[in-house]
């Protein structure tokens, strides 16, 4: 299988985590596996972008016009890495802002809606709303059954729940494999 997956957000929500799962899946089934990640800030709301390369790759980056997935975990993130999608891919983006903080400081109205708008218009896009009340807590895990449930990530839904069960503290298990599930859900009506 070859499968390129860019993962976005901002720090804190969980990128780097499942970009580890997506990677450790696809070892845990016999694939070779590249990934890299740039890390802006993280710690205070920065940028975070995960290449995971599964399969045949010269490089651990994603060239651009070649990602099969783009799993955004928020709207700007998504607008700005857009470049990376091919033409037939698919993004999966998480509805809810995460408001820069040069952004408060000035006082603007970001809500990330011109940007779910701008990519409905130019892509094939899945958009999560979200998922439970404390959705923010599991939002990577519920992004992961979403492309698992799309049927484009080439993992059965069983693979990546082993995974996530081999990382998640066994404390926040349920509500993650509950998250990852309603993610399903969602994927599988694409």
């Amino acid at each position: 299988m070859n499968k390129d997956i860019l993962l976005c957000g901002v720090g804190g929500q969980g990128t780097v985590l499942a970009a580890k799962i997506l990677a450790a899946t696809a070892m845990d089934v016999g694939e070779t596996v590249h990934s890299a990640e740039t890390i802006g800030m993280a710690q205070r709301g920065g940028s975070v972008t995960s290449h995971v390369r599964i399969g045949e790759a010269l490089s651990p980056l994603i060239p651009e016009g070649s990602a099969d997935i783009l799993m955004a975990f928020e709207p700007a993130e998504a607008v700005r890495n857009l470049q990376y999608l091919r033409r037939d891919g698919i993004v999966i983006v998480n509805s809810m802002p995460v408001k820069p903080v040069s952004e408060s400081l000035k006082g603007t109205a970001y809500d990330g809606g011109s940007m779910i708008e701008y990519l409905e218009r130019k892509c094939d896009c899945i958009v999560m709303d979200a998922v439970r009340p404390d959705s923010a807590k599991f939002l990577n895990i519920a992004m992961l059954g979403v492309a698992a449930g799309t049927g484009r990530l080439g993992f059965t839904k069983e693979q990546l729940l082993a995974e996530i069960e081999k990382r998640v503290p066994r404390k926040f298990l349920d509500a993650n494999r509950e998250a990852f599930e309603q993610g399903i859900s969602l994927g599988e009506t694409r």
